[in-house]
């Protein structure tokens, strides 16, 4: 039984340029009050743009329903779960959008006088405050423009401390449960990566951890909670491991949503972490920005930080950029401000609550792993935090993989989960279903996910020719990652 799809309300949509009919506008304009100037005498031939060939003509109302009605075939966060295991999306409130859209903020120029812009500092000066209060850090730089970039920012900020010691060193230790984008910033930060291995347990070998301890590791970047949900309780005797070794201890932030309010990375030892926050925060999430992931810091690296700084002296904000040692500027101005906004709205609006909010995506995560777990393999057994990590090892007997159950999962209303991730669980099924849900949604899920185990049991092809409710079948990834057709144009 499936219970959420229904069918679609729109037929399928041609592209405006299929539609075009020569001599339609979409526009109507009055007479003209004043006398008529040819725009190319006015302007100069250069500085006139001439008829864009084969621009699409069609009228206001045909232009009004195709991008209603394609607006219809999205899937958002206003219409139901996202499980992406890792990314976090949970629902963005409404008053924080509210907030960012207040005109003195919404409008402020990053390059007005300071004096201008006193409300906007001091906006950035608590949320740098508040986001050290609740990573137990001494200090933050809120330019970095997404959590890979505050990665690399975090590094680099590492690299620079170990650097001015006159001891750069050459590596950097990264679990194999870490976050994917690890050893590309170690690398790109002009480190060699070396692998620490799980345990069956799914947590780092200690072990193995502490045969790799030697002068050349300049760190670790270690995910924690590990993107298998599971929180690494040797976390204080890693950090202290790695400062006897003259060593720095980055924690990626991308998992913070497990976290918030109940352990702060500081106390357990972290030099410094990022922060993303459209996953923790519920800022706007995706598409190719704007973002921002904070990096949070101890002082001894307070002081290669990103200028410039905001200080506040006599009562008055200013950017100070004195800053000798800082490592510079990683973002144009200073950083996405409007994501600022957002995030200051949403720990404004939780006060304390920031706890619940995160003891409920944990209660919600485990209610999806005991609805779940009786329908697919989970690899590891510990009690998960945030999210949950299922193979499809069961499904695959019957040639059923993990990307064929989350096609299958479309035609039950869902966005599917995290696929193939974390490499270190074969056929990874990585579901996160965030605070936001309720016990109806979860429900839906866990029975869609049952059906579906079922389906791939007793009738295997089912699944592997899903989708079946959408517009466009199974599309060949493969080619379109290859050879990707990115504009369009007319058949010849």
């Amino acid at each position: 039984m499936v219970s959420k799809v229904t069918s679609h309300l729109s037929q399928n949509e041609p592209l405006l340029f299929e539609r075009s009919s020569p001599g339609k506008k979409g526009y109507q304009l009055p007479s003209l009050d004043v006398p008529a100037v040819d725009p190319v005498s006015a302007l100069g031939a250069e500085n006139v743009r001439g008829e864009v060939a084969g621009f699409p003509e069609v009228s206001e109302v045909e232009t009004i329903r195709h991008f209603t009605r394609l607006s219809t075939w999205n899937y958002a966060i206003d219409l139901g779960l996202y499980p992406l295991g890792s990314c976090t999306m949970k629902y963005n409130p409404r008053v924080n959008e509210a907030a960012a859209r207040v005109d003195g903020l919404a409008w402020g120029h990053p390059y007005q006088p300071e004096s201008l812009a006193q409300g906007a500092m001091e906006i950035m000066a608590v949320l740098e405050r508040y986001l050290a209060e609740i990573t137990g850090m001494d200090a933050v730089t809120l330019q970095p423009a997404a959590g890979a970039h505050g990665e690399f920012t975090g590094i680099l900020l590492m690299r620079a401390c170990l650097e001015a010691r006159g001891d750069a060193r050459a590596s950097i230790l990264v679990p194999d449960s870490s976050h994917g984008t690890n050893p590309a910033t170690a690398r790109m930060c002009g480190y060699e990566v070396v692998n620490v291995k799980s345990t069956s347990r799914g947590l780092v070998d200690m072990e193995h951890f502490r045969g790799l301890l030697n002068p050349s590791v300049a760190g670790i970047m270690i995910t924690n909670p590990n993107t298998l949900g599971l929180f690494e309780e040797n976390i204080t005797e890693i950090t202290r491991l790695l400062h006897e070794n003259g060593s720095l201890v980055y924690m990626d932030g991308a998992n913070m949503n497990a976290l918030a309010g109940i352990s702060r990375p500081g106390d357990f030892g972290v030099d410094v972490m990022h922060l993303n926050l459209h996953k923790t925060f519920s800022t706007p999430h995706g598409g190719g920005g704007p973002g921002a992931g904070p990096v949070a810091v101890k002082r001894l690296l307070e002081p290669y930080l990103p200028a410039p700084r905001i200080v506040q002296e006599d009562g008055t904000y200013r950017y100070n950029y004195d800053l000798p040692e800082s490592i510079g500027k990683v973002r144009a101005f200073y950083g996405n401000f409007g994501v600022f906004v957002r995030a200051l709205a949403y720990i404004l609006a939780h006060g304390s609550g920031l706890r619940n909010a995160t003891l409920d995506a944990l209660l919600n995560a485990n209610y999806l792993r005991a609805g779940i777990e009786a329908h697919y393999t989970l690899p590891y057994q510990d009690r998960s935090l945030h999210e949950v990590v299922f193979s499809d090892s069961i499904q695959a007997k019957n040639g059923v993989k993990t990307g064929d159950i989350a096609k299958r999962l479309i035609d039950y209303g869902f966005h599917p989960y995290t696929t193939s991730f974390p490499l270190i669980v074969p056929g990874a099924m990585m579901i996160e279903p965030t605070e936001t849900e309720g016990k109806q949604e979860l429900d839906f899920f866990i029975e869609a996910m049952a059906s579906i185990a079922r389906e791939a049991r007793e009738n295997p092809e089912l699944v592997l020719n899903a989708p079946h409710s959408t517009r466009v079948r199974r599309v060949d990834e493969v080619t379109a990652a290859r050879k990707p057709i990115v504009r369009w144009e007319a058949s010849s």
